[in-house]
């Protein structure tokens, strides 16, 4: 309510200048990476920069917890520099053309400290969450600068650790499903979907969202998983370990939406699992665009990926199925409308681990290992 207000032009409440004191100029606590690389670029720094504000609708968030996603790892690696570096720099205004030092974690849960002078819907003290987009530094650190439009009140009924495991794969979910795949509560009620990669932090979220709106979930998993699906409210589990994945799904009825997070071979024969001419969808996570450009440089790699994908749209089209590909898009309001879930007990955190400020990197091999069961957390201002 508060951002219609802000839109609609209502005076806005009063909010705290930018900062000014001496603490504006100090240090701060993070984990940055001065190369990519593996897990040993890591570095533990009490000298990291302190954020500003930059902009009037920026604010400054005290980070509680954040969480890792496959993402960070990516990055750290390398993943995706040449997009980013862009979208950090595009008028190549820094007298410094590098990244580094590089803050990774993309999700935050915690307290506002500071607001733009045209933020008017959050105020110091707020407890909020947000997922923080890759081009920006990341939220393994004792604080983090977050456009207002990135931000929504945490919902209640959670812990920050809890809170943080869910932003960035919830938004990533809400993108596929919602935003690209068309589904809502109020068109999804019986149709029946497939979730491939479905115990990964984005399927589990997926798994609740999409049976809160009423369709008819098979999940495909490994068998250690098939206990946490059907508690998370799958119909149908499937072991892809118990034979040929392909065979099992061709002995179903044929599905109205596909979300796939894991790509590679599925790609070839998932579409034709879906129902013919009847506006069923299939949406993959996994997509060459950020390789593209990091191979090809900004211009090739943007050629070469519409090419990709017009081409595997009409291709699909033409047998009577929609291809589409789907991105984590930050979203605030998207977040709202998540809160609200999470407040009604229609969805919940899942996480696999929680670890220390001081245990980053093992965190990092945790993630790396697979075969995860939801989130890696990041408890920030834990002592230990």
């Amino acid at each position: 309510a508060l951002r219609g207000a802000a839109r609609a032009g209502v005076q806005p409440l009063p909010v705290r200048r930018l900062r000014t004191s001496p603490r504006a100029l100090s240090a701060m606590p993070s984990w940055v990476i001065d190369r990519y690389g593996r897990n040993d670029v890591l570095r533990f720094t009490r000298d990291m920069v302190f954020p500003t504000i930059h902009f009037p609708n920026e604010v400054i968030i005290k980070v509680h917890a954040a969480s890792l996603n496959p993402i960070d790892l990516s990055m750290r690696s390398g993943y995706g520099a040449t997009a980013l570096n862009m979208k950090r720099d595009p008028l190549k205004i820094k007298s410094v053309d590098t990244e580094f030092p590089l803050t990774l974690g993309r999700d935050v849960s915690g307290v506002i400290m500071e607001c733009g002078l045209s933020v008017s819907y959050f105020k110091p003290g707020d407890e909020v969450w947000a997922a923080i987009p890759p081009w920006k530094q990341g939220t393994l650190s004792e604080f983090v600068v977050a456009s207002g439009n990135e931000v929504s009140f945490k919902p209640k009924c959670l812990s920050h650790t809890e809170a943080a495991s869910l932003p960035y794969v919830g938004l990533t979910a809400w993108s596929a499903v919602n935003q690209v795949g068309g589904l809502n509560k109020s068109n999804c009620g019986g149709k029946r979907v497939l979730i491939l990669g479905a115990s990964g932090g984005v399927g589990t979220f997926a798994v609740q969202l999409l049976k809160a709106w009423g369709a008819h979930i098979t999940a495909v998993c490994s068998h250690d998983a098939s206990m946490l699906m059907k508690k998370l409210g799958a119909d149908d589990v499937i072991d892809y370990k118990s034979g040929n994945l392909e065979e099992q799904l061709k002995t179903l009825p044929l599905f109205d939406f596909i979300l796939d997070n894991v790509g590679g071979s599925t790609e070839k024969w998932a579409l034709d699992l879906l129902k013919k001419w009847s506006g069923a969808t299939y949406v993959t996570l996994v997509t060459p665009f950020l390789i593209n450009m990091d191979k090809l440089g900004v211009a090739d790699g943007m050629l070469q990926t519409g090419v990709t994908v017009g081409s595997k749209t009409v291709k699909h089209l033409f047998k009577g199925v929609h291809y589409r590909w789907a991105f984590f898009m930050p979203s605030g309001p998207s977040l709202d409308e998540i809160a609200e879930l999470v407040d009604s007990g229609k969805i919940q955190p899942v996480i696999d681990q929680v670890f220390s400020f001081s245990e980053v990197p093992k965190a990092f091999l945790k993630l790396e290992g697979g075969h995860a069961r939801g989130k890696t957390v990041i408890d920030v201002i834990s002592k230990k």
